[in-house]
């Protein structure tokens, strides 16, 4: 009966200081590569300075006690051997016992997960909070400082969580989507615009308003057990200011100041001009991105291995497969290459892109891996393409036809190719949660709108789909970016009308989500489109003809610009042609005989299996 007491007296204590100190990373595992883990202690209220620390538990040692100029905090550097088990490590702080959890790694230890997107793959981007609301319970979490809750209001929260992405898996199954890209899921306690997610306020905890950790784990578990992969969205540069490292900092030193508020000039050739000043580049590099949004020292080697480790720990503690990263040119690269790398290295198969808003091929080729003999050489495998969007697919489908306009953007941009080490990574697109929606780029004409959508689908690259595109969702930018993240119509139970089911669409969205469908189930089984080259041809009179190609299979996409219909003749491509003699169109089945010439539809991109 004593030992019983004593233990509960222990355990009561033992939680008792737990609750006073927080601990990042929460937990870690045996077997990993990164074994040497620095854990940040917190302990709001107390004075750590005099107090020490020790670490019982057989296999891992404590190698180094780091102390700041803010009592709150004090790093611990833990090295973690390969013979340590899984159990739950004491750190002892002055009298105090912390629970510090070792667990043991996920099945798979990466076989199961990581698996990175490729070319192989269609990416659906979603906004937890505008795409459907599974669990109505956890709209407003008390406590939180946004308590906001008016679908009327595009500033405000409308509900949406990881419940609703799951609940409509087979939706997006259906449709053809392998990976699905979340706007950022960690906690967003600021006061308001939490929606989009990009303001982090706590790096180990998921927003309880979408579901919180476990729903994520449920999600991802349920969309891996369909074959679907998922991304998250890391955010380096910045975090909220309600984060609880900016609130109660460490030292002076964690976050980039100003003696007064400085703002990033959104200058991304200071980073590489050759005749840059320096002045240029400390602005884009430390300059805040908002106000509302304070920006990382990521050269205080502290900053470098919190985030690095929570990248790691996002991995493994979630099973996800790639990560996007935001406002990749505004990151210390140098600092970006490591935690990239750490990532590679632990887990060889995941992908990570970074989202590279610039213009210029040279520009975004520069913060990826490239082929250039420069100074600087990026790990990033690739970026977001905003130079086939803004450079190609734009002008192609919404500028006449020119010797330097129209199609041949499109073509002199992907000509460019020879810079990127792997062009095939890049990940392309027609828009996302910062842009105007596509259909009211091209003023709501399914003909343009579909010719887009086959170039996506068929294109090089990771092709990447922005929710509510199949069934024609409209928006831009004005009078704020909020009218480009409304509600899928169908995701409240509320709503009128039921856009997930065919029942629900007008005819019109059908047919646009019929064809998107098509396309991209067929790339699912295309060798050609999912590995294989490009071969394309220059445009003459707003005819651009391309190939995607294998040992085991051809594509022949032949793209009409023009307003009429238009016959080309045939023996231009015989390089490639000269061995079929048909074409099946892969979305009506049509077999068309391959002559001496190909009749085009008004506004229209062919695709046609070749035999």
């Amino acid at each position: 009966m004593k030992k019983l007491v004593l233990f509960l007296c222990m355990s009561m204590m033992l939680r008792f200081a737990d609750a006073q100190y927080e601990l990042y990373p929460t937990n870690w595992w045996v077997h990993m590569k990164w074994n040497k883990v620095q854990v940040l202690v917190r302990a709001a209220g107390k004075d750590l300075k005099a107090q020490k620390a020790s670490v019982q538990y057989p296999g891992v040692k404590l190698e180094k006690i780091s102390r700041f100029e803010n009592p709150h905090y004090m790093a611990l550097d833990l090295v973690i051997s390969p013979e340590a088990r899984p159990g739950v490590v004491k750190i002892k702080i002055g009298n105090d016992v912390v629970l510090w959890p070792l667990d043991r790694r996920r099945p798979g230890n990466g076989t199961a997960f990581a698996n990175g997107a490729t070319s192989a793959d269609l990416i659906y981007l979603i906004m937890p909070d505008r795409f459907s609301n599974g669990d109505p319970s956890n709209d407003r979490v008390a406590g939180m400082r946004d308590q906001s809750l008016n679908r009327d209001s595009v500033f405000e929260r409308h509900g949406g969580d990881l419940k609703g992405v799951e609940d409509h898996l087979d939706y997006l199954k259906d449709l053809g989507v392998t990976a699905i890209w979340l706007n950022p899921v960690i906690e967003n306690d600021m006061p308001n615009r939490t929606e989009h997610g990009y303001a982090f306020t706590n790096h180990y905890k998921i927003d309880p308003r979408i579901g919180g950790a476990a729903a994520y784990k449920e999600l991802v578990g349920a969309a891996h057990a369909k074959g679907m992969k998922m991304i998250q969205d890391a955010v380096y540069n910045h975090t909220g200011l309600e984060h609880v490292l900016f609130r109660d900092q460490p030292d002076s030193s964690w976050f980039h100041r100003w003696p007064t508020f400085t703002q990033t000039n959104y200058k991304d050739q200071a980073v590489f001009d050759p005749y840059g000043s320096r002045a240029d580049k400390k602005i884009m590099e430390d300059g805040w991105f908002v106000p509302s949004m304070p920006d990382w020292d990521q050269s205080n080697p502290f900053v470098q291995t919190f985030l690095i480790q929570h990248a790691l720990w996002c991995v493994e503690e979630f099973g996800i497969d790639g990560w996007r990263v935001d406002t990749y040119a505004y990151n210390d690269l140098r600092f970006m290459n490591r935690c990239n790398q750490a990532l590679y290295d632990e887990y060889p198969r995941i992908s990570i892109f970074g989202e590279t808003w610039v213009h210029g091929v040279p520009n975004q080729s520069y913060f990826c891996q490239n082929n250039y003999s420069i100074p600087f050489k990026s790990n990033l495998q690739a970026t977001t393409d905003f130079q086939t969007l803004f450079y190609g697919i734009i002008p192609a489908v919404t500028q006449p036809f020119g010797w330097t306009e129209g199609v041949n953007k499109l073509y002199t941009t992907l000509a460019q190719d020879f810079v990127y080490k792997d062009p095939m990574r890049q990940v392309i697109f027609l828009d996302n949660h910062d842009l105007a929606r596509f259909y009211s780029v091209v003023n709501e004409d399914t003909a343009k709108y579909k010719l887009a959508f086959a170039w996506l689908l068929t294109g090089r690259g990771i092709p990447q789909m922005y929710y509510g595109s199949e069934i024609l969702m409209a928006g831009t930018t004005s009078p704020n970016d909020g009218y480009v993240r409304l509600d899928f119509p169908g995701g409240w139970k509320s709503d009128a009308q039921n856009k997930f089911t065919a029942a629900g669409r007008t005819e019109k969205e059908n047919a646009v989500f019929n064809y998107i469908r098509a396309l991209a189930q067929y790339r699912k089984r295309s060798s050609a489109i999912a590995g294989g080259k490009l071969l394309q041809f220059a445009p003459y009179d707003g005819i651009y003809v391309y190939f995607r190609y294998d040992a085991q299979q051809t594509i022949m996409c032949a793209m009409n610009t023009n307003s009429k219909p238009v016959t080309i003749a045939t023996g231009r491509f015989s390089e490639i042609l000269q061995k079929f003699s048909e074409g099946v169109d892969v979305v009506s089945g049509n077999r068309i005989p391959l002559t001496d010439s190909l009749t085009l539809n008004p506004v229209s991109n062919r695709v046609l299996e070749l035999r």
